[in-house]
């Protein structure tokens, strides 16, 4: 018999902050948009809120994390804040920076 690969456990209780920092349109920012919120639809459902936010548009934003590359995702919670940088494409990579692999 093959294994299933399951999905990550969460606890459902908690809503996920995320932030995504972007420049503008760009092919890697437009990636990285699709890519979290597809893995946020699989793993998180419903559970999640996502800021995504235009460093050219809202630059205080951008200035007050203290943000060095683009695009870049923080986890503000639950737990402790994570950085992520890269258009999200590395599924893993981005399932552990959440907590859920």
């Amino acid at each position: 018999m093959t294994e299933q690969p399951q999905e990550p456990e969460y606890d459902e209780d908690e809503t996920y902050q995320l932030r995504l920092f972007i420049t503008g349109a760009s092919p890697n920012s437009t990636r990285a948009i699709l890519n979290l919120k597809e893995i946020c639809n699989q793993f998180l459902k419903d559970h999640y809120e996502l800021e995504i936010i235009d460093v050219h548009q809202q630059p205080l934003i951008a200035q007050a994390e203290q943000i060095i590359a683009l695009p870049m995702l923080i986890k503000k919670g639950p737990g402790a804040e994570r950085r992520l940088i890269g258009d999200m494409s590395d599924r893993e990579k981005v399932l552990r920076g959440l907590g859920l692999s």
